[in-house]
């Protein structure tokens, strides 16, 4: 991904790993210029890791040549924070960090969070809420005129006006509310690089509006036709914020047309008219990387470690899991409606090489500290490595329909020989003792592979995992699965049997941890219920139940704001307030002595008294 408008000697930089800048000291050791390119500004604590997006975005930058600065955490109450590095010659990239900083802050019951795993030591409160907004404001009151450019996670999904669960209202696209220049949206590596190029440039900032996977504010309908932007109007902001039935049903279409608009083949530019006329313009969705480009940007020289300054906190929490982990894929074709995976990397799958995976194995096997076990090889499903069909071969994919809901699409190939040449490859590194898959798996999927599912199966099961395989059927109501837009339950209890005959027949004891979500849109107190009764059946009561989160960017949570669901405009139930939420979370773990009296007051309103002898025991 390299080009030609840099400033530094890359070849150097690529032959010896060092720390992205954090310090005009940090500069001056690697010669160079006092003035970088492109500060960037991250709420999270700075981990030189390729799963760490402000490193991966730094380390692009710097491979195409561009001079980089890091301000990880600012103290965004003081503006001289964002003076470090002096004005940038070309932009400020702001993101809050992996998270969303309301998502890091508060649980799905609006209580704050007692730690911060991206953070040095886990410490909470190094990052404010709704961080993009707190940061570019302070930019703007360091330097004025300096282009500021915002994405991430938090940028990407509150990219239009959005529900805004920890308020309870609906907020303006966060481009507006930020006062940024340029908003990136998905993966940010092809928008940012041609931006930065166009800047090296000296283009005007105000001429650089048509780059695929950005936003841009016009001040006005006039600017727009002025650049021959000819787009798909969204219902305007005043027609969506509204509470009343023709408000909510505007939302859940305005919705829709963003879904029907992320094909990046035949996605249409997108316009929506805000408060005081002002215009927030989506431009069609960058294409995704290649499986070479993926593997490149993987394999640039990340330290894969914390940075020094945060030892004495005792480094930072989230590399935990990572440190030793390979990436193996992007994007997924999976469909849940409560996951904004789709969303923002997008459904069509890119798959890295085998050869590039065993590279990068190789040196985790030399890293100090590496005990032979590899974390995991995976991504957003690790069974999805390759695309679904021979559509998303060409970075494309359907916008009526989903691949494996309501039913498997006709045209899906269900193919699991690339991930098993990818895990033979790392399995085959000197000194990897064993490759663990602790990212989501499919099941459904194996299910349909007829010709090496099975073989998957026995694979994963004798090779890669470490006594247990975490899976997510996360209900067994059909109702609430068609709202998830998962298969039924039977492709659940089938994996079971097949799961458990695999390993009575390898000889190994090992055992499935699924994962279940309480309280999401559709579900009833009834529908909990039955999920109770499954449980005890199964004899496997989890630990911890994920709440429904309501989070911007995803069908569900439009569900949840307007209790319509998006794909049929029919109503669908929502369980709201905190007292229906508590009932369906102590039913799905209805032996905990403390959810007792929980269990047998949902029991009672469900008119399920019947069983409160079988699920909430006896007095």
């Amino acid at each position: 991904m390299s080009n030609s408008h840099g400033h530094s000697n890359t070849t150097a930089l690529r032959r010896e790993s060092r720390f992205i800048p954090l310090s005009p000291a940090d500069l001056e050791q690697r010669g160079r210029l006092s003035v970088v390119d492109f500060v960037f500004v991250s709420g999270d604590a700075y981990v030189d890791h390729p799963s760490f997006a402000a490193a991966l975005l730094c380390r692009v930058l710097e491979d195409s040549g561009f001079s980089v600065g890091l301000i990880p955490q600012p103290d965004w109450q003081n503006p001289s924070s964002y003076t470090v590095f002096g004005r940038p010659r070309l932009a400020f990239l702001v993101s809050s960090g992996n998270m969303d900083s309301m998502v890091a802050h508060y649980t799905a019951a609006r209580r704050k969070r007692s730690e911060d795993a991206f953070s040095p030591g886990g410490k909470p409160g190094l990052r404010p809420d709704r961080a993009l907004l707190k940061y570019v404001e302070g930019i703007r009151r360091a330097y004025k005129e300096v282009p500021v450019i915002i994405g991430g996670i938090e940028a990407s999904l509150r990219r239009f006006t959005h529900y805004d669960y920890w308020s309870d209202t609906v907020r303006r696209s966060i481009l507006l509310d930020s006062k940024a220049d340029i908003l990136v949206y998905g993966m940010g590596e092809k928008p940012l690089l041609e931006i930065a190029g166009r800047l090296a440039a000296n283009e005007p900032l105000d001429r650089i509006v048509t780059v695929r996977g950005t936003c841009i504010a016009l001040s006005t309908r006039k600017k727009l036709e002025e650049l021959g932007i000819n787009p798909v109007f969204l219902p305007s902001r005043d027609e969506i914020k509204g509470r009343d039935p023709v408000s909510l049903r505007r939302y859940a279409e305005h919705f829709l047309l963003q879904k029907q608009n992320a094909d990046p083949e035949t996605g249409k530019i997108l316009a929506e008219e805000n408060d005081g006329g002002r215009w927030v313009i989506q431009n069609p969705p960058a294409f995704p990387l290649s499986s070479a480009e993926l593997d490149h940007i993987y394999e640039l020289p990340f330290m894969r470690k914390a940075h020094p300054r945060y030892e004495s906190a005792g480094g930072v929490p989230a590399l935990k899991e990572v440190e030793f982990s390979l990436v193996s894929s992007r994007g997924c074709f999976g469909g849940c409606s409560f996951c904004a995976i789709g969303f923002h990397q997008g459904r069509a799958v890119t798959g890295r090489s085998g050869k590039s995976l065993a590279r990068e194995a190789a040196r985790l096997a030399a890293l100090p500290g590496f005990k032979g076990y590899i974390h995991d090889v995976g991504g957003p499903t690790a069974n999805f490595c390759r695309p679904a069909c021979t559509r998303q071969e060409k970075g494309g994919f359907c916008t009526h329909r989903e691949c494996l809901y309501p039913e498997p699409c006709a045209g899906l190939k269900a193919d699991h020989g690339p991930y098993l040449e990818l895990l033979a490859a790392v399995r085959s590194v000197p000194g990897v003792k064993k490759a663990f898959i602790r990212s989501g798996i499919r099941f459904d999927y194996i299910g349909l592979d007829r010709k090496l599912g099975s073989r998957f199966l026995e694979t994963i099961c004798r090779s890669h995992l470490s006594g247990q395989l975490k899976v997510a059927p996360e209900h067994v109501s059909d109702t609430v699965l068609a709202a998830m837009g998962k298969t039924g339950s039977r492709a659940w209890e089938r994996f079971g049997r097949d799961f458990t005959e695999m390993n009575r027949k390898l000889a190994l004891k090992q055992y499935l941890i699924p994962y279940f979500i309480a309280a999401h849109p559709g579900s009833t107190l009834q529908d909990a219920v039955e999920l109770a009764l499954f449980l005890k059946k199964s004899r496997f009561i989890p630990d911890q139940v994920q709440d429904f989160y309501p989070t911007p960017g995803t069908l569900s949570t439009v569900m949840y704001h307007t209790g319509l669901d998006p794909r049929n405009m029919e109503q669908i139930y929502v369980p709201k307030g905190e007292r229906e939420r508590k009932l369906q979370r102590a039913l799905l773990q209805f032996n905990h002595p403390d959810k007792r009296r929980l269990v047998i007051e949902a029991l009672r309103e469900a008119g399920r008294e019947d069983l409160s002898g079988n699920l909430a025991g006896r007095p």
